[in-house]
This record gives C-alpha cells, sequence and structure tokens, in this order.
C-alpha cells in the first residue's frame, strides 16, 4: 500500500523574516565565474531590487535563489531551509518565479493560463482559494477584459502581465520576478511594480530584477548592486545610489538628483 505524505502548507512570514538566502554564493559556466561570494537576504515585507549592468549576474542569482539552479559553493536558504531539502511541491508552495521569458506553445486561454498558477494547492485545504486568486489576480494586472483571448494571440506586455498574474495567482510568500517591466510601457511598468509593492505591504518578500534605476529607486525598499558576479552594494536606494557608485558600474558617467518633490533619487546619463 501506497502512503500518500500529507502537504506541508507555509505558515504566514513574520515581518522581517529571511525567506531567501545566499550566503557565500558562487557559481561558474566552465571557467568563467558568474557569481562570486553572494551574499544577499530577500526579507517579508520589503520589496528588493537586483540592478547591475548586462551580463552582472542577476538573473543567474535569481534562478538561484529560487532553487532552479545549484551553485557550486555557499548556502542557498528558502523559509529557513537549504532549498534543496524542499520537495518540488513544497517549495512551489513557498515561492513562484517570473522568468524573463514566459514560453508557451499552446493556445490556452488567459484564464487557464493564470489558473496554472494554483496547480501547488491542489489537493491542499488552499485549493478551495483557487477562483478568488485568480480573479484577484487577473484585476491585479488589467488583465480581466481578455481571460477567453488565447495566450499566444496576445501581444509582447500583454502576455508579460498575464505571466505575472499567473505567479500572482500562485501566492506564495516569496515572489521573484525577472525583469518584469521589460515589455511594458510607461503606465503597465508603474502597475506592475505597485502590485509588487502591494505583495510586500501584505507581508510577502519580493524580489524584483530591474534594468530601470529610476524604477528600482522609486519603488524599491532596498537594492543590491551586481557588478561582474559580486554585491558591490546592498542598502537604501537614497545611499546606495551615488554617482560615484553607479558611474563605475556601469562604465559611464552619470548624475545623481533627488527628485523636488519626493526625494526619490533619480540617475541621469551624462550626455
Amino acid at each position: 500500500m501506497r502512503i500518500r505524505r500529507r502537504a506541508t502548507l507555509p505558515e504566514p512570514p513574520e515581518p522581517g523574516t529571511v525567506l531567501a538566502g545566499a550566503a557565500a554564493v558562487g557559481l561558474r559556466y566552465g571557467s568563467r565565474p558568474v557569481l562570486e561570494d553572494v551574499h544577499v537576504d530577500v526579507v517579508a515585507g520589503e520589496v528588493l531590487a537586483l540592478v547591475g549592468p548586462n551580463g552582472a549576474g542577476k538573473s543567474t542569482l535569481l534562478s538561484v535563489l529560487a532553487g532552479d539552479r545549484a551553485p557550486d559553493s555557499g548556502a542557498v536558504t528558502v523559509h529557513g531551509r537549504p532549498v534543496g531539502e524542499w520537495s518540488a511541491a513544497d517549495l512551489a508552495r513557498r515561492r513562484a518565479v517570473l522568468p524573463q521569458h514566459h514560453l508557451l506553445s499552446f493556445p490556452f486561454p488567459v484564464v487557464d493560463v493564470v489558473r496554472m498558477g494554483r496547480a501547488p494547492w491542489a489537493g491542499t485545504p488552499a485549493e478551495a482559494e483557487d477562483d478568488a486568486r485568480v480573479a484577484a489576480a487577473l484585476e491585479a494586472t488589467g488583465v480581466s477584459d481578455f481571460v477567453e483571448r488565447p495566450f499566444l494571440s496576445l501581444s509582447g506586455g500583454e502576455r508579460a502581465r498575464v505571466a505575472l498574474a499567473r505567479v500572482l495567482a500562485q501566492h506564495t510568500a516569496l515572489v521573484l520576478l525577472d525583469e518584469p517591466t521589460a515589455a511594458l510601457d510607461l503606465r503597465h511598468q508603474e502597475l506592475v511594480l505597485r502590485v509588487a509593492r502591494d505583495r510586500a505591504a501584505a507581508g510577502a518578500a519580493v524580489l524584483v530584477v530591474l534594468h530601470d534605476l529610476g524604477l528600482a529607486a522609486a519603488h524599491a525598499d532596498r537594492v543590491a548592486v551586481l557588478d561582474s558576479g559580486r554585491v558591490v552594494a546592498d542598502g537604501a536606494p537614497a545611499e546606495v545610489f551615488t554617482a560615484e557608485l553607479l558611474s563605475t558600474v556601469y562604465g559611464h558617467a552619470v548624475e545623481v538628483f533627488p527628485h523636488p518633490r519626493t526625494g526619490t533619487p533619480l540617475v541621469l546619463p551624462v550626455r
């Protein structure tokens, strides 16, 4: 007789709890180091923006924190345990991941794509929340008006918001978003990052990879700056975003000004 193990359901985290952490993490592709001695924590109640130039290791670090890629050295924890100790199902109930690319080969309608985010909760008491979670995710991302359209018929920006809705429907305490604003116009960039802030305000830990330093400064509680696979700064945007640091990291002179109304750092290239 096969004994079915009861699903382990996560408890809501306390504010300030580290829900994903990297300690002395290193990773190489062949002989090339991609991550070196990386230390970073993703904390409940905060939005952490991961920024840095192309090739700095941002997406790789996100995939390591998600448990999708094992580092060569160091330790990675999710919800206080080594990430490799979680089963795939238990991990999926604790963290949701939005990758850069939204690959889907079949013409599923939007509502079914979003409902896929509820798969980890099948057979658990949280399954009763499926309809409400899907509806809330559709509303939050502004895609409720085309729920029956095939995913493959959507524009790039529409697909990006549907993919985010799937992540939101999964409703985990740890949310990892890789360049969620890349295909979006100004209005929808702001919408997506307000959603990230709302999830953090509700107690989630949110990590978001961003290229736009202005968006990171405006919406993140903390920013971690990667350069050549190393975290060279980690702190509040107003502390981290200095002209000296950013000019060095990006290899181009920048100026940093406080926004005249909010005080948020504005980063502009020197032209």
